[in-house]
């Protein structure tokens, strides 16, 4: 029986998720022929941010996410939450190949804080719940 099938699900896809900004930095690297850093190139240095900043990001709401779903038992909202947030940090990392505040950039950071607000103020409200 699996405990956790929406942590689960999410947690799968935001592993398989960490890969692909790497890819991209990667794949930015060889044509530049920029092997560390990001030899002052703009485009290079935001992608380079794009990646730790979705590592930053997704285990604090991974982390929420499994307890709330331990706490209900999972329910809709909570698989579009999750939905939401892992295509908000797709929109942040394809907006941040943009200077300046570019709306999927926007968006995606928008998005983001409005899902883990609405978990962690959840998880709150739960832990002071009375037992059934």
């Amino acid at each position: 029986m699996i405990v956790l099938p929406i942590t689960l699900t999410i947690a799968g896809a935001a592993a398989l998720l960490h890969v692909w900004p790497s890819l991209r930095v990667s794949r930015l690297r060889r044509p530049l022929k920029i092997g560390v850093g990001d030899g002052g190139n703009e485009v290079l240095a935001r992608r380079m941010r794009a990646h730790p900043n979705y590592a930053e990001n997704m285990p604090i709401f991974l982390v929420l996410l499994g307890l709330v779903e331990l706490a209900t038992g999972g329910n809709l909202w909570l698989w579009g939450a999750a939905t939401l947030f892992v295509l908000a940090r797709l929109a942040h990392a394809f907006g941040m190949d943009r200077p300046g505040a570019y709306p999927l950039r926007v968006v995606g950071i928008v998005v983001c804080w409005a899902v883990l607000l609405a978990l962690c103020l959840y998880a709150i409200f739960l832990a002071y719940q009375s037992p059934p």
